[in-house]
């Protein structure tokens, strides 16, 4: 049995599905947690703070790694934060609604790394693809499916 989760902390700078994730929190009893800097305008609402951070690099992956309990749900695409996030003992989720397991996340900062390598090198490499409504109807769901704390299923 997942351990219930009550709170979602946001990487909130690029986040495509702050909208769901206010949603969720608010359908199932839980908070949310949204930190961006002052790029990035977050409006707080019901059961969801903001915190807004200066605009310093990695000024926000600090606050979140900082703020991180093993409780929480961590939400981000950064695989750098999600890193931290699973030291944590956080959940990590994506925006299009990949979780990311201990056993996931050497294998996806290695790719970061050789990406990263080949960009500095000159060459191009594929950016993501466009972020669809599937990928929004599955996060959505994964995210319900974490906050209601029910047994772990890794096809849903």
């Amino acid at each position: 049995m997942i351990p219930f989760r009550n709170r979602v902390v946001v990487d909130g700078d690029a986040c495509p599905v702050k909208t769901e994730i206010a949603r969720a929190v608010q359908a199932c009893g839980a908070t949310a947690l949204m930190v961006s800097s002052h790029a990035h305008v977050l409006v707080p609402e019901d059961r969801v703070e903001v915190v807004t951070v200066d605009a310093s690099d990695q000024a926000a992956d600090l606050y979140i790694a900082n703020a991180l309990t093993k409780r929480d749900i961590l939400v981000t695409g950064d695989y750098g934060l999600a890193a931290l996030g699973l030291a944590r003992g956080a959940a990590v989720l994506t925006p299009r609604g990949k979780r990311i397991a201990e056993d996931d996340i050497d294998g996806l900062l290695a790719q970061r790394h050789f990406s990263a390598k080949q960009r500095r090198g000159g060459m191009r490499t594929r950016g993501p693809k466009p972020f669809s409504d599937e990928d929004r109807a599955r996060f959505q769901q994964k995210l319900t499916y974490l906050l209601r704390g029910m047994q772990e299923n890794p096809d849903v």
